[in-house]
């Protein structure tokens, strides 16, 4: 069966690519592109389908994988665009531009992480060079999907269930994901070390490491893999007024390897995880490392460590492994699958369109994906869409005009933002803060997106509820929160501005 896929997916890509030159001697329009590009798209999907449903160990399969999964999302991003360039145009007769904001500004918000500033190609070009990239991918896999068949199944997907299979998989980082694992369950020290193995992950502020490391210790096959897995926080660090941070912290770490790891599994495997923001210090490091080797006498016990920063390198003992955010091609396709669902976006043309502008509004984050896409679902109308399209723009427009930022990256400096409710124009809702809950604590009832878009009560500071996540570890991520009325948000500026003057002539 595997050879016959193979073979059939080897001679569609080639027909795909005989048509695409024969078609360019016909000066061929962007409806047979996109055409022949959609038809690309569903076999690429198949491979990538296939290989979703497999534990898949081979470095080099995973990166051919995530290639071909970057061209798959490439290429959708460009069909989708093309098919929403008449109502791009027809928003520029309806709506003419009012703003104080510079041109640069417009142009960036214009085109928020889907788009750059430099000179794009005609659409037709792009289309095409699209269906060459994606069908020369599938050329590639040929081989990929013969191979598939010396990996076992683990899922088993039904048509249409795309959006299920993104909801509950770590998307943007399959191939992240499934190296972590090898490197848990495959790769061993070399023979006669008694060194542990140590993994750094690095990656920016909420890019994702704590929940991939975490999601992956939730795996069966890793669970059966270690006797005791430890997970070590950056509060396991604080000294507490103790002179020698380094005795404060081995006490905590042996504490915790005995409560996980007692004496009579001393002989088995551990596995201790250690989520960072900063840095880790030399000291800290060495009590660490030599507690860890105290209490496992297995040399197949490891480390995996994640921090935002690049110094922990030289504690690994494995090449770093490095996480960015996902693309913006990316970004696009896991937002149109959960928002559309089983709905084909194809049959809702404006909402498609719609659902784009949005998209670039949210600034590539994936929990502000699920909680919108969450929204829209739920009022699948094309009017509340304009309307909520209409309210993140002008979110957007007013930060960047006033602090020259999208809001996003004032999160990412911890700072509080106002992001104001859709229904009033009478209160503003303030976004202090976000935490990660566990599936065992309780979390509130009320959610975020509800005051933010709806009508529903809120007084004064309050906790909201984003988002549940459908992945291990199964984390709630609830947002602090405060209502404040325009006359209280009026009287603040004041307050701040007779403070700012009295102290200019102090």
């Amino acid at each position: 069966m595997e050879i016959f896929l193979s073979a059939v997916l080897g001679e569609l890509a080639s027909r795909s690519i005989n048509l695409l030159i024969s078609r360019r001697s016909a000066r061929p329009t962007a409806l047979d592109v996109g055409d022949s590009l959609q038809s690309a798209l569903l076999r690429a999907q198949v491979i990538v389908d296939e290989a979703m449903g497999r534990h898949i160990a081979n470095q080099a399969m995973l990166q051919q994988l995530d290639m071909l999964r970057d061209a798959m999302h490439r290429a959708c991003y460009v069909l989708d665009t093309s098919r929403c360039q008449s109502h791009d145009e027809e928003d520029a007769e309806d709506q003419v531009v009012n703003h104080s904001l510079s041109l640069q500004k417009l142009t960036s918000l214009k085109g928020i992480s889907f788009a750059s500033n430099r000179k794009t190609p005609p659409l037709l070009e792009q289309l095409q060079e699209s269906l060459q990239n994606l069908s020369s991918m599938i050329l590639d896999a040929r081989e990929l999907v013969v191979f598939f068949r010396s990996y076992p199944p683990r899922l088993y997907s039904q048509p249409y269930s795309m959006h299920l299979l993104l909801g509950n998989c770590m998307f943007g980082f399959q191939m992240e994901t499934e190296l972590v694992i090898n490197f848990l369950l495959h790769a061993e020290p070399p023979p006669g070390s008694e060194e542990l193995d140590v993994l750094p992950i690095i990656g920016p502020s909420k890019v994702g490491k704590t929940t991939l490391v975490a999601h992956v210790c939730r795996n069966q096959r890793v669970r059966d893999h270690f006797s005791g897995i430890l997970l070590l926080h950056d509060h396991d660090f604080a000294d507490d007024g103790d002179d020698d941070i380094s005795t404060t912290f081995g006490q905590r770490c042996a504490t915790k390897l005995q409560l996980r790891m007692p004496d009579s599994n001393k002989d088995g495997r551990l596995l201790v995880v250690v989520d960072l923001v900063g840095d880790l210090g030399e000291a800290a490091w060495n009590v660490l490392y030599s507690t860890c080797k105290q209490r496992s006498m297995a040399s197949r016990s490891k480390i995996i460590l994640t921090s935002r920063s690049d110094k922990i390198v030289k504690f690994g003992t494995r090449p770093a492994l490095r996480l960015s955010y996902v693309s913006s091609e990316a970004f696009w396709y896991f937002f149109k699958t959960i928002t559309f669902g089983s709905t084909d976006p194809k049959v809702h043309p404006r909402l498609l369109h719609l659902a784009m502008d949005i998209a670039k509004m949210l600034d590539r984050s994936l929990i502000g994906a699920n909680i919108t896409a969450c929204l829209l679902r739920e009022n699948f109308d094309v009017h509340y869409w304009s309307k909520v399209r209409t309210f993140l723009r002008g979110l957007v427009q007013k930060h960047i005009s006033k602090f020259g930022v999208h809001p996003a990256h004032l999160l990412e400096q911890d700072r509080p933002l106002q992001v104001g409710r859709m229904a009033t124009t009478l209160e503003d809702l303030v976004f202090f803060y976000e935490c990660q809950r566990s599936s065992q604590e309780e979390v509130p009832e009320m959610r975020f997106q509800d005051v933010m878009y709806g009508n529903v009560k809120a007084v004064g500071k309050f906790k909201a509820l984003g988002w549940r996540s459908q992945i291990p570890p199964y984390y709630s991520y609830v947002i602090s929160c405060q209502i404040i009325g325009q006359e209280t948000a009026r009287a603040t500026k004041r307050k701040r501005s007779v403070r700012n003057r009295t102290n200019s002539f102090a």
